[in-house]
């Protein structure tokens, strides 16, 4: 049990997702697309469902396709198909752990969460969240011997992983990020992989099943109806709709399992096929057809890099560096407005921060030092004319008499 000021990392967690069972299972924004799915997938399979049970009650002497044979595959396929289906949305799908601030070095040597060598950094600097800091923008990395360039994320203060990246609608850094999938409700990435392809090959199973079963439905009451297919099919308006519903899903769901089974045979993701990453170069993670596909379904799944349900402390207030620059002032406090705010900005006051390196500083002979040579400059320099008052100095001298102008030089040498 955590200390009464302890909350769990799923309760402060800083990306998009959203948790339940206490943060045992963790879902994208867009987890409501859940319901979607799983209606597209029940519909038919219930549809099919009763079918069979309305011809193994009938006492027609016809033979019938749809038994108690086709009911047990239906349901078995199903909870299978909504099984994968939670796998790939529930689960953490290789989330990279955010840094509380960027990393304080820049030079050679391995960053949090970089795998490889580094060797030359990029000539591109990031500047914009930290002014006192400076990052290359990426690094390159060797990996299988190939150099490989990983990219600083402005986000999660960190190089990310190689083949990882920042996902926009969770807002997380993904290991081995894939797409984000809208149907599921959550990121593609390296733990839960596997079990989108299970899924989108399931569906793919089952639409070509409930489209097959329904056909030999409808060939089956041929006979009844004088060999008529027209007849038969008007006698089974139900199989009719769920030949058409599958016949349009599998152009889909067929279609996303054919190239996904390219991208595992060429240990490629989505991301990168798009990007045409390997076109010209050669891929650093392809081992084979075979050792390729193994890797994914035979390879251990890492396990999380987040602990959803540990306590952790409320973040500490932040304290400017010593010797970095200083934070933005709160509440439009300006920390250079004057010196005589000294006392109020050291003490905290009027929501004023200021560097360590600022506070010693003896304030009065400084204001007494500023107010000496403020007066000296009046005398050496004076100020220059304005032009807008020059028509009226010079009408003015015109009327005036010697002794007034000389009066008014003198008056302003003093």
């Amino acid at each position: 049990m955590g200390e009464p000021n302890q909350r769990r990392l799923y309760q402060v967690w800083q990306g998009s997702n959203k948790f339940l069972c206490g943060g045992r299972l963790i879902f994208g924004p867009d987890a409501g697309s859940l319901f979607l799915s799983t209606v597209l997938i029940v519909a038919p399979l219930v549809g099919l469902c009763c079918q069979c049970i309305t011809k193994m009650n009938s006492i027609s002497s016809e033979k019938q396709v749809l038994g108690l044979p086709v009911l047990i595959a239906t349901i078995v396929l199903g909870l299978a198909d909504l099984a994968f289906l939670l796998m790939t949305s529930s689960r953490d799908p290789g989330i990279v752990p955010r840094n509380a601030r960027p990393p304080e070095s820049c030079g050679g040597g391995d960053e949090e969460g970089v795998a490889g060598d580094v060797t030359t950094p990029s000539a591109e600097w990031v500047t914009a969240a930290s002014p006192h800091l400076r990052l290359p923008r990426s690094k390159d990395v060797v990996v299988n011997g190939c150099v490989v360039k990983v990219k600083y994320c402005d986000t999660c203060l960190l190089y990310r992983p190689p083949r990882a990246s920042h996902c926009s609608i969770c807002n997380n850094c993904v290991r081995k990020f894939d797409h984000h999938c809208p149907w599921v409700g959550q990121c593609i990435g390296l733990r839960n992989y596997r079990f989108f392809f299970l899924f989108i090959s399931t569906s793919t199973l089952l639409c070509v099943y409930v489209f097959v079963v329904s056909w030999l439905n409808i060939v089956a009451h041929k006979d009844g109806n004088g060999g008529s297919l027209l007849k038969s099919m008007a006698g089974e308006p139900l199989s009719v709709v769920l030949i058409v519903y599958t016949f349009v899903s599998v152009w889909f769901v067929g279609g996303l399992t054919v190239f996904h089974l390219y991208l595992m045979s060429t240990n490629q993701t989505t991301y990168e096929n798009f990007r045409y990453r390997y076109d010209k170069k050669e891929n650093p993670y392809n081992r084979g057809a075979l050792s390729n596909i193994a890797e994914v379904f035979c390879a251990g799944i890492p396990p999380s890099m987040n602990n959803f349900r540990s306590w952790v402390a409320p973040p500490p207030l932040e304290e400017p560096d010593d010797v970095g620059g200083q934070l933005p002032p709160r509440n439009g406090a300006d920390l250079t407005g004057g010196v005589k705010e000294k006392v109020d900005l050291e003490m905290g006051r009027n929501g004023g921060i200021i560097p360590a390196i600022l506070r010693g500083l003896d304030y009065d002979e400084m204001e007494k030092n500023d107010v000496s040579v403020h007066i000296k400059d009046r005398g050496a320099a004076p100020a220059a004319p304005d032009p807008f008052m020059a028509g009226r100095w010079h009408n003015e001298d015109c009327e005036s008499t010697p002794t007034a102008v000389s009066h008014h030089v003198n008056s302003e040498r003093l």
